[in-house]
């Protein structure tokens, strides 16, 4: 896991691009994207498998209702732009778990 700080974000980076897109695959809405960025704890890792020209980073986190989602963005400024969302799965659960108890999990 890396460290981010969400403090430095103005917020998330929708357009036509990405708006709606993750709720037609897999139900998940942008606002349920923009809450695991305002919600602790949050873990941060980065995505080279896809990080081909920009950085890209994934997000464990929690909604305000609990649902535990990844999330692959990108930052562009002080913004965040998310690519992808999804329920995670049962690795990332357990990893998600585990490192709330580690101090390296943000929150």
């Amino acid at each position: 896991m890396i460290k981010l700080d969400p403090s430095e974000w103005e917020g998330c980076d929708w357009d036509e691009g990405n708006i709606g897109k993750n709720w037609a695959k897999h139900r998940v809405t942008d606002w349920e994207i923009e809450e695991i960025f305002l919600n602790r704890p949050i873990a941060f890792g980065t995505d080279v498998g896809h990080s081909f020209t920009e950085i890209r980073y994934f997000a464990l986190g929690k909604t305000n209702r609990e649902r535990r989602l990844f999330v692959g963005f990108t930052i562009r400024g002080r913004l965040v732009r998310p690519i992808t969302a999804r329920d995670m799965n049962a690795r990332e659960r357990r990893s998600y778990e585990t490192l709330k108890e580690d101090t390296e999990i943000q929150g």
